[in-house]
C-alpha cells in the first residue's frame, strides 16, 4: 500500500481494493471506482458482457462526474447516477442493469461528512468503535419482507428470491437512490461490498476481519478469500476506506451542519429523486488526503 503523510489540519484517507470473479462465475462483472474522494462498487446484472458493460458505464459516469472535487452534494451524486442510467439504458437497449453502492468524503459547514448513496442490494458499512453498521439499505424483496415483518434477517438469507433486487441503474423503472450524510470520526473504517461477499459471509465475520486486519488493503485480501471459503458463489468486490487525521472529527466534537433543514441531522432523507472494471484476483492499496 502507498502511504502519504496527512497535512495538518487535513484528512488522510487510506484504502485499499479487492476483486474477484469468485467459483461459479465465468467473467466478473462488478467493477469499482477507488479515487479520492469518491468510492463506490457496482455489481452488473444481465448475464456474461452485459452485466459487465453496465456496471462499466455506472463508474465511468461517476468518474466523468464533478464528484471528485470535494464540494459535493447529493444532488450531484443523482445527477451521475442518471447520467449512467441513461448511459446503460442506450447501450443495452435496457436488458441489463447495475446496482451500485458508495460513499463520497464531502464538506458541510468546514466539517467532513461521509456522504453514502445506494441503489440495489451491494453495501456499505462503517467500523466504528469496535462495532460494524451497515449504513445502506438493500432495495430488495426479501428486504421488503424483513421490513414487513414477514421473514426474519436470517431468513431473508437463504429465502429463494434473496437476489431479486426493486431498484437498479439501467433497467427496470426504479433508478432511485438513497443517500446518508454522516459525521466523519477518527479511526473511521467504511467497508463498500458487492452481495457476492455479504451472500457468503455473515456480518460477524466481516467486523472480526475489518477490526483485527489494519491494513486496508490486505484487509480487502482477507474478506474476498472469506467469500471464497464460503462458496464463492457470485463476484466479490470490496473496498476499504480508513479516515484519520488532525482535521476528523472526535467523538466528542461531532457537530451536524445548519446550512439548511435538510441538513439539520446527521442522516438525508431516503428517497432523494435522481434527476474502472475489477478484475479477477486483483487487490490493491492507496492513500490519500482531501
Amino acid at each position: 500500500m502507498k502511504q502519504q503523510a496527512a497535512t495538518p489540519g487535513r484528512i488522510e484517507l487510506r484504502f485499499g481494493t479487492a476483486t474477484d470473479r469468485g467459483l461459479r462465475r465465468l467473467i466478473n462483472e462488478d467493477s469499482l471506482l477507488a479515487r479520492n474522494p469518491l468510492f463506490a462498487v457496482a455489481d452488473g446484472m444481465g448475464g456474461h458482457e452485459a452485466g459487465e458493460v453496465a456496471s462499466r458505464l455506472c463508474v465511468e459516469a461517476l468518474a466523468a462526474s464533478a464528484l471528485l472535487t470535494g464540494h459535493t452534494r447529493a444532488e450531484d451524486v443523482a445527477l451521475a447516477l442518471a447520467a449512467g442510467d441513461a448511459s446503460i439504458r442506450e447501450a443495452t437497449g435496457s436488458r441489463a442493469g447495475t446496482t451500485v453502492t458508495g460513499v463520497v468524503l464531502v464538506e458541510e459547514s468546514g466539517n467532513p461528512y461521509w456522504l453514502f448513496f445506494n441503489v440495489g442490494d451491494s453495501r456499505c458499512y462503517r467500523l466504528r468503535g469496535g462495532g460494524l453498521e451497515q449504513i445502506t439499505v438493500d432495495h430488495s424483496e426479501v428486504q421488503e419482507l424483513v421490513d414487513l415483518g414477514r421473514i426474519t434477517p436470517a431468513q431473508a438469507l437463504v429465502h429463494p428470491r434473496r437476489h431479486v433486487v426493486t431498484r437498479a441503474l439501467g433497467t427496470g423503472s426504479d433508478a432511485e437512490a438513497d443517500f446518508w450524510l454522516n459525521p466523519v470520526e477518527d479511526g473511521d473504517r467504511i467497508l463498500i461490498c458487492s452481495d457476492g461477499l455479504t451472500s457468503e459471509v455473515p456480518d460477524e465475520e466481516i467486523a472480526r476481519i475489518l477490526a483485527e486486519v489494519h491494513d486496508a488493503g490486505r484487509a480487502c485480501e482477507e474478506l474476498v478469500q472469506a467469500a471464497l471459503r464460503s462458496g464463492g458463489r457470485d463476484n466479490i468486490t470490496v473496498i476499504v476506506v480508513d479516515a484519520a487525521g488532525p482535521g476528523v472529527h472526535r467523538s466528542s466534537e461531532v457537530t451536524a451542519p445548519a446550512e439548511d433543514d435538510e441538513a439539520d441531522s446527521d442522516t438525508l432523507p431516503r428517497g432523494l429523486r435522481s434527476p474502472q472494471q475489477g478484475s479477477n484476483g486483483t487487490a490493491g492499496g492507496r492513500t490519500w488526503s482531501l
